[in-house]
């Protein structure tokens, strides 16, 4: 069994008298140690995709299963563990507690948890030394750069071992220069961590950075290509 497997997966919205599929009888497999673009203009269906394999929403029909795991027949209760211990989420606006220091906010999953103090603080170390800023622990988020902040939210995703990180539009509110350093990071987490990486973007120089792009339009996923395969379609497009 794949790590991640959606198959025939629905969700529709209803405005008024007027109904639309967000996501159209969907279906994919993504393998463990996979790092995985998921593109598409707005509208196109991404965001609601990753909503689902985050497991914060839940479609009207199809199946999914996350490391074997139903995860469409779990309880809330269920479903809390595994964002909490299998998934890390990375997000836009970084949601980083303002007036709370870069240490504290990386401690917060591992709070609720139930992890003991001493064991969160030397975590939280570890994971922001492997962001590199073992020297801005004290920090809060107003006396960060952006991509700073950006790498706490990436060791606050990393600080129970998740091996799936979520990442949704992680550059969004960065400059080139910064998201490069912050995709570097990723493509670490990926290769030497061996995290499966999933990421949301609508930028081809973002795609760029992963191995396999899932192209999103209208709700229905029109392309599943290897980075080569995309590069060879993009460069024919342009």
């Amino acid at each position: 069994m794949s790590f991640i497997e959606v198959k025939n997966v629905i969700k529709t919205y209803t405005t008024g008298d007027e109904s639309f599929n967000a996501l159209d009888d969907i279906s994919f497999n993504i393998e463990k140690g996979e790092f995985v673009a998921i593109m598409g203009t707005s509208g196109s269906g991404k965001s609601t995709c990753m909503n689902m394999l985050g497991t914060l929403d839940k479609p009207n029909s199809g199946s999914y299963f996350l490391d074997g795991r139903d995860v469409f027949s779990m309880s809330m209760d269920e479903l809390s563990e595994i964002r909490n211990s299998t998934i890390g989420f990375v997000f836009q606006g970084f949601n980083l507690i303002s007036r709370t220091s870069a240490l504290d906010n990386v401690q917060l999953p591992m709070i609720y948890k139930g992890i003991q103090e001493e064991e969160r603080i030397e975590r939280a170390r570890k994971a922001l030394k492997l962001v590199g800023l073992e020297k801005r622990e004290d920090h809060m988020p107003n006396q960060m750069s952006g991509g700073q902040q950006q790498r706490v939210a990436i060791a606050r995703a990393l600080v129970n071992d998740a091996p799936f990180i979520l990442a949704d539009e992680p550059t969004g509110n960065l400059d080139t220069r910064t998201s490069i350093e912050v995709m570097d990071f990723f493509v670490k987490l990926n290769e030497q961590e061996h995290k499966t990486v999933i990421l949301v973007t609508h930028e081809p120089d973002i795609a760029e950075y992963c191995k396999r792009i899932l192209r999103f339009k209208d709700g229905k996923i029109v392309a599943d290509q290897s980075k080569e395969e995309w590069q060879k379609t993009r460069n024919r497009n342009t």
